[in-house]
This record gives C-alpha cells, sequence and structure tokens, in this order.
C-alpha cells in the first residue's frame, strides 16, 4: 500500500487548439485538452505531488512554444517541476541553439527525441544524433529514450558511445506484450541497464498489452524483469497519463505497480514511487 505522495515521472498535456498533433489522429480519444487539474481528477484518490511533463510529439515547428507553454502551466501548478522537452536532436551541431533555448525555460530538465517512430533503425547512431546527443552534458540535460522492443539493440549501442549522457529508458523500451514476445527485449533490457547512466520508467507497460483484454499476471514478468536488471536505485514511476488511458484508468496503473512490489521493502517502494524521479531530474535544484 502506498503511504506517501507519488511523483510521477512521465505525465503528459495537451491542448489540441493550441498544437498540431498529427499522431492523435489515429486515437481521437486522446485528441483533447488535458491540463495540471485534469490529471488531478484523473489520478484521484492517489496523491500526485510532483510530477514531470514529458514532450507530447507536437509538430516540429512548435517544440519550443510547447515547453514556454508548459512552464506557464508550472507557475500556477507547483506540482509541475520538471519538463523534458522535444528537440531535433539528430540536426548535431546546428541543434545546439535550440538546446540553448530550451536550457533558459525555467524547469526544463531534460529533452526526448522520440525514435520509435523513425523507419530508419540506425537513426540513433547517425553521426548527427550522436553529436547532438554530445552537447547535452555541458547544459546538464538528460535524455528520455522512447523506443519499440525491436530497437533495443541499437539503444544499447548509442548509450556505449554517449557515456557522459544521463538516460533515461521509457516504457520499460516497449516489450512486446501483446504478440507474447520476451526475446529478445528479456535479454536486452539486462544489457543496457549494465550501463550505469541509464534508468528506467516503469510507465505505460499496459498499452504494449492488448488494450482490452491485458491481464496483471501477463504484464507483471516485464516489470518485475525491469526491476531485477535496474534495481530499486534507477527505476521510477511513470503514469504515462493520458496515454495509459488507451488501456486501463489512470488508478488502476498505480494499483497494478504496487501489487507487483508488494513484497518489496518500505525503503525500495519510495524509492520506485517518489525518491528516484526526484533524484534523476534534480527536482530540488
Amino acid at each position: 500500500m502506498i503511504d506517501h505522495p507519488i511523483v510521477d515521472a512521465h505525465v503528459h498535456l495537451a491542448d489540441p487548439a493550441r498544437f498540431t498533433y498529427p499522431w492523435m489522429d489515429a486515437a481521437p480519444s486522446l485528441k483533447r485538452p488535458v491540463l495540471p487539474a485534469d490529471f488531478s481528477v484523473a489520478a484521484a484518490p492517489y496523491v500526485i505531488d510532483r510530477f514531470v511533463f514529458v514532450e507530447v510529439d507536437v509538430a516540429s515547428p512548435q517544440q519550443r512554444a510547447e515547453a514556454e507553454w508548459v512552464a506557464s502551466l508550472a507557475k500556477a501548478d507547483p506540482r509541475l517541476q520538471g519538463i523534458v522537452a522535444a528537440a531535433e536532436i539528430e540536426k548535431g551541431a546546428a541543434v545546439a541553439d535550440d538546446l540553448d533555448a530550451l536550457a533558459a525555460i525555467a524547469g526544463v530538465k531534460g529533452v526526448r527525441r522520440l525514435i520509435q517512430n523513425q523507419p530508419d533503425p540506425d537513426f540513433c547512431l547517425k553521426p548527427g544524433f550522436r553529436e547532438g546527443l554530445a552537447l547535452l552534458a555541458a547544459r546538464d540535460l538528460s535524455f528520455d529514450i522512447c523506443v519499440l522492443h525491436h530497437q533495443l539493440g541499437a539503444v544499447i549501442e548509442m548509450v556505449r558511445r554517449a557515456p557522459n549522457v544521463r538516460f533515461v529508458l521509457d516504457h520499460i523500451g516497449k516489450p512486446g506484450i501483446k504478440a507474447g514476445l520476451k526475446e529478445p527485449w528479456w535479454s536486452e533490457i539486462e544489457t543496457l541497464a549494465g550501463f550505469d547512466n541509464v534508468w528506467c520508467k516503469i510507465s505505460g507497460v499496459v498499452t504494449e498489452a492488448d488494450h482490452q483484454a491485458w491481464t496483471r499476471e501477463e504484464v507483471r514478468p516485464f516489470i518485475e524483469r525491469t526491476i531485477e536488471c535496474f534495481g530499486f536505485d534507477r527505476v521510477m514511476y511513470g503514469g504515462d497519463w493520458h496515454v495509459v488511458e488507451l488501456a486501463t484508468p489512470y488508478p488502476n496503473w498505480v494499483e497494478l505497480v504496487d501489487w507487483v512490489v508488494e513484497d518489496a521493502s518500505r525503503h525500495e517502494r519510495k524509492r520506485l514511487f517518489r525518491d528516484n524521479a526526484i533524484a534523476f531530474y534534480r527536482l530540488d535544484g
């Protein structure tokens, strides 16, 4: 049982009247305004006392504007303490100005460039992408890795070549739960966890199962495997709201994760549900 407020490391906020989200056309239930007040309603009865916004794949020209908009929301809601902004890392040296602008926005802690959508299997290994990644450390920005399970091999090589970057893997690398696949994800998640500069979010995993027919028992081994590999010192809870609603209401996801770790110590559970997100995203500083 969770007996302390939760820090959610992965929350989406959106306003389709303000920004363009092309991907939402394929998920019309998500194409609606979602603001901090809506998140409070969706999370009840759980208390989320801090959360991190993660970019929502807006159309390219709107990426900086999205981060600025979220920073304005944070002024009215002190729970919103971190922003992971969108940045086209593959631009290489040319992304420096974008990174400087983002780093100057209050609350920006890291960046994300969606790799999962890229048809080129070596997208994150191209010279431009590697050059862009190398610019993050000097600006004290982390990088959120969002990939599908079959892209983990390239991600492992990307991380190997960027030892100075702080990485966090979103959604445990999106394993093929619906298809009943364990390998190579099962082996590669252990390899990735071998890099000390990589942390992992236990976030949105149910969306990788059958949205209408998933079971706790089906999802549990993937969460357990992730914690086994990363340990309780490098995993953090993420709600992946509002995308998680494709498969389940937000409180059900909290309850599932809580159930998986019910035998863990209070200290370990607090690391997962609170302390690690604060540490990784430096929410106290």
